[in-house]
């Protein structure tokens, strides 16, 4: 998939009150669920912030390894 097509189909918020989506956004960030919900209690559900909370970068580009 390319980064335009990724990016087209990017969540806009950081959802964690689903199991789903809380595993989506842990794998999306490869970090454990836990470090999801402590980010998003931190800076809400923005990825952006969530992701920098992470020290991840924004948009995040996975290895692909997981």
């Amino acid at each position: 998939m390319s980064e335009s097509a990724q990016a087209d189909h990017e969540p806009t918020t950081v959802n964690v009150s689903e199991p789903w989506t809380l595993a989506y956004w842990a794998r999306r960030l490869e970090v454990p669920t836990e470090q999801i919900e402590a980010a998003v209690k931190a800076v809400g559900h923005e990825p952006a912030k969530v992701a920098a909370h992470l020290g991840k970068p924004w948009p995040f580009h996975s290895n692909g390894i997981v």
